[in-house]
């Protein structure tokens, strides 16, 4: 199984009217080209459509036809606001844990390093007095 990642961001117009002009094109094109299941997720930033395809045949196929390019260049930002991928979406990026952070407690205050004083040259003896020293 292939999965296919469409995302589309806010722009001039929300992502939301751009689904209701194209969904159902979408899911028309999705359907008859193979897709084994699909899903629209909303985000606050725009909207997400994950589509499952047996092989990328069948996603190349799907990619081609007209009604997908007529949607995909109808976005609402058509310069940043398409990303279209191979995998699970959600600009989830790699699956890895996070590193953990420290404990916002007393036991992660940094330890205060003592500040040592600045070297100085040890002053030069006086083998004589200044000439203008009063005898």
């Amino acid at each position: 199984m292939e999965i296919w990642t469409i995302e589309v961001l806010d722009g001039q117009f929300s992502a939301d009217v751009w689904s209701a002009s194209h969904r159902e094109h979408l899911d028309e094109a999705a359907v008859t080209h193979g897709a084994k299941d699909w899903r629209w997720v909303r985000r606050d930033w725009g909207l997400i459509l994950e589509l499952e395809f047996a092989d990328e045949a069948d996603w190349l196929r799907f990619r081609a036809t007209p009604a997908v390019q007529a949607a995909l260049d109808a976005v609402p930002d058509p310069v940043n606001g398409l990303f279209v991928y191979s995998g699970p979406g959600g600009s989830s990026g790699v699956r890895s844990p996070r590193r953990p952070r420290p404990i916002p407690a007393a036991g992660a205050a940094e330890i205060p390093v003592p500040v040592e004083p600045p070297l100085r040259s040890a002053p030069e003896p006086m083998l004589r007095p200044p000439a203008n020293a009063v005898a």
